[in-house]
């Protein structure tokens, strides 16, 4: 599948910071919706903001054990470069740029499954006070959460929507974390994840079997998702897709790097948040539904 072009060769109408919608494109005469797909990182859950403060410092630092005289800058561009590229996809495809560029500088690249899981356990010393203080409740989920997440995930429940979960991080961390966050009763056993085993999981693979079945078609499905993938996989089924364009580090505000990615993605609307239920549910189920 190929990725989108990046968000410079995208020709954009400037975003309306006004609107809580942004329709990209007209929805034409749709079926009911019945299934709903998330991702989970920025798309619902803020535990993992930052996470890229931490993959980017480490993924340089592998580099520079290479012996390389790239200066630190000069580094940190290029990985910030397949990082930012491969986010949406699993993490263990951004590992795989890293051992390809240690080659190129004539080293001897790790199994991509090492540095994943020292990504992983640098990453978990950034966020386990996060998740210790949301199991212990000292934080309230609904702080870690995108904004209007849980409005959102009950009023689809009120409506028979059957909701999935799906994110390119791995499903251990997927479970405990939307445990954590009190929102895994809305997906059941539709909660899908990352493997070791990267060739037994994707965001195509899950909305296929959804579709395949439940005998739908594809305007029956929406997927909602910050990332590329998501909304191209839902795009290439014939799916409606919902773009969430959020700042992971200003609740409420807009990322415009990812409403760029979004809607060259294929994105039928941008929103940067959950938080004007009434018009997004207007938008989802035609005029006049409420919350």
């Amino acid at each position: 599948m190929n990725e989108p072009p990046p968000p410079a060769a995208v020709c954009l109408p400037p975003p309306d910071l006004t609107a809580t919608i942004e329709i990209i494109r007209k929805p034409e005469r749709h079926l009911p919706l019945r299934f709903a797909l998330f991702d989970f990182d920025g798309t619902l859950s803020l535990i993992r903001e930052g996470w890229q403060g931490v993959m980017i410092p480490y993924f340089v630092e592998v580099l520079q054990e290479t012996g390389t005289d790239e200066t630190t800058e000069a580094l940190e561009a290029i990985v910030r470069e397949f990082v930012t590229r491969l986010t949406g996809k699993q993490t263990i495809y951004q590992c795989f740029a890293l051992a390809d560029e240690v080659e190129r500088r004539g080293g001897r690249p790790l199994d991509a499954l090492t540095y994943k899981h020292e990504y992983l356990r640098r990453l978990w010393e950034r966020i386990a006070h996060r998740v210790e203080a949301l199991k212990s409740g000292e934080a309230d989920p609904d702080t870690m959460l995108v904004r209007g997440s849980r409005p959102l995930l009950e009023a689809l429940r009120e409506r028979g929507v059957t909701c999935y979960l799906a994110s390119g991080t791995d499903i251990a961390y997927v479970r405990d974390e939307a445990a954590a966050l009190k929102i895994d009763g809305y997906f059941g056993p539709h909660i899908y994840g990352a493997l070791d085993d990267y060739k037994n999981f994707s965001k195509q693979m899950i909305i296929d079997r959804i579709l395949r079945e439940n005998d739908l078609h594809g305007t029956e499905l929406i997927v909602i998702g910050d990332g590329y993938v998501e909304i191209e996989n839902g795009r290439s089924v014939g799916g409606r897709t919902l773009g969430v364009a959020s700042d992971e580090a200003h609740p409420g505000g807009l990322d415009e790097w990812k409403r760029a990615r979004l809607i060259g993605a294929g994105a039928d609307a941008i929103v940067r948040d959950f938080a004007d239920l009434p018009t997004l549910l207007s938008y989802l189920f035609g005029q006049g539904a409420t919350p």
